[in-house]
């Protein structure tokens, strides 16, 4: 299953312990791509990277800032190349809950990760010939609105509401991303991986597990989820192409709201502001 253009490239895969980021990881590993993978628990993640056969394994809580800076700081010491950052971790949650740093946990770990790891990573990107990055976004942006006043939620939470948000800030951020590296010959794009059968939102007891479970029958495989973030991470048609939202191997047009210029550019702002305060 080796594939030629993923020969001798280096891919770093987050949330690769479960899933479609396993999935992806186990399918690029075989494709002869040297796959490093992110996880946060050390037994499970040292397990599934021998399972997976990653080239090697890096532990970090990517909803803490500074385990992402040290996680990066790992690959930036070690690796010589990154061909392929495929941010995947993700999380939903029924109940509002903080990381250590003191914001709330969707927004930390869905946007903030991406946008943090991938700003520390940007140097060997950078010196990568065509590099991609791929973001792991969700139909759920549809729904989403960025409160700007209340990002995190801390007056009236919803769990629902704080996930569309977060989907919805992994495109702005895709898009704001690849206007600023146009002409770098990095590109960057987000997809949506489908519904998809997995424990995602099951360990919540809450409503929206319950619906998630009786949806079960009808969702995809992860390994169908997996197929657009392979695709993205590794398909020579997609060289060249950035800034673009894609579902089953194909770009599609997402929500207005993921289409407003000013609120990415508006977004990287206050990211910026939650990573350097």
């Amino acid at each position: 299953m080796t594939s030629p253009q993923m020969a001798g490239k280096t891919v770093l895969v987050t949330g690769a312990t479960n899933g479609i980021g396993k999935v992806a990881a186990r399918v690029l590993t075989q494709q002869g791509a040297r796959v490093v993978i992110v996880g946060r628990d050390p037994a499970k993640t040292e397990r599934m990277a021998a399972e997976i056969g990653a080239a090697r394994f890096v532990i970090a809580d990517l909803s803490v800032q500074a385990q992402v800076r040290q996680a990066a700081k790992d690959v930036l010491d070690q690796e010589a190349q990154l061909d392929v950052l495929l941010n995947n971790a993700g999380m939903y949650l029924n109940q509002r809950q903080e990381t250590p740093d003191g914001i709330e946990m969707t927004w930390a770990l869905n946007h903030l990760g991406y946008f943090l790891l991938t700003q520390e990573l940007l140097p060997l990107i950078r010196a990568t010939p065509q590099a991609r990055i791929v973001n792991v976004s969700s139909a759920a942006h549809t729904m989403g609105r960025i409160r700007w006043d209340d990002p995190e939620f801390r007056l009236g939470y919803s769990g629902w509401a704080a996930y569309g948000q977060s989907k919805l800030a992994n495109i702005l951020f895709t898009r704001e991303l690849s206007r600023r590296l146009a002409g770098s010959g990095i590109t960057a794009n987000a997809l949506h991986p489908g519904m998809v059968a997995t424990g995602f939102a099951h360990n919540n007891g809450s409503r929206i597990s319950r619906v998630f479970s009786l949806l079960r029958p009808f969702a995809k495989t992860e390994e169908q989820g997996a197929q657009t973030s392979i695709y993205l991470s590794s398909s020579p048609e997609v060289a060249g192409m950035s800034g673009l939202y894609f579902s089953n191997e194909q770009p599609i047009k997402p929500a207005p709201q993921a289409l407003d210029d000013a609120a990415a550019e508006r977004l990287w702002r206050l990211s910026e502001e939650y990573v350097n305060r």
